[in-house]
C-alpha cells in the first residue's frame, strides 16, 4: 500500500507515518524500486500497533520495543519487562483518571442537587405568587424581574 492509502486506512497523515518511521517507531518500511514506500502486512502490522499503543504507552517505550524487536529472540524477555511495566503505568495512570472522573461525578451531582433545589424554591415562589394574585393580594416574595436580569443585559434605550 502507498503512504496515501496507509494514511487514510487508519487516519494518520503521510507526515505522521514519516515520523513513526524516522525515530524507530516501526521498522522501515519497503520501498518500490523507485523509492517509494510500499507498506507490507509486516509494515501495516506495526502501523496499527502504534497507533493503539501510543494512546497508552510513550514514545520511548514504543521505540526501545521496535528497537527490540528487531533484535529478534534474545530479547523476548526484554520485551516482555517492558510490557509489563507499561501495563503497571497505564493501570497507575487509570487508577488517577478513575479518581479524578469519581470526582467530577461527584461535583456534577454536587450542583445536580444545588440546581434542583434553587428550582423548588421558584416553584414555590411562582406558585405563591399565582395563589396571592388570583386572592386579590400582591404578589409574594419574587423581585420585579429586572432584578433576575444582569445590568449589562437589559434594554437600556429610552423612548
Amino acid at each position: 500500500m502507498t503512504i496515501r492509502e496507509v494514511s487514510e486506512r487508519y487516519g494518520l497523515s503521510a507526515d505522521t507515518l514519516r515520523y513513526y518511521e524516522r525515530v524507530g517507531l516501526i521498522p522501515p518500511v519497503p520501498r518500490t524500486g523507485s523509492g517509494v514506500r510500499n507498506y507490507d502486512a509486516a509494515s501495516l502490522g506495526w502501523v496499527e500497533l502504534i497507533k493503539c499503543m501510543s494512546a497508552g504507552v510513550g514514545i520511548e517505550a514504543l521505540t526501545e520495543y521496535c528497537r527490540l524487536f528487531q533484535l529478534g529472540e534474545e530479547t523476548l524477555e526484554a520485551r516482555k519487562a517492558l510490557l509489563v511495566e507499561q501495563r503497571r503505568q497505564l493501570r497507575e495512570r487509570m487508577e488517577d483518571m478513575r479518581k479524578s472522573l469519581d470526582r467530577l461525578n461527584m461535583k456534577i451531582e454536587n450542583y445536580d442537587q444545588c440546581l434542583a433545589r434553587k428550582e423548588r424554591e421558584l416553584r414555590g415562589v411562582l406558585a405563591e405568587n399565582e395563589t396571592a394574585e388570583a386572592s386579590g393580594g400582591k404578589a409574594g416574595r419574587l423581585p420585579p424581574l429586572r432584578h433576575w436580569i444582569p445590568s449589562n443585559s437589559r434594554n437600556t434605550r429610552r423612548e
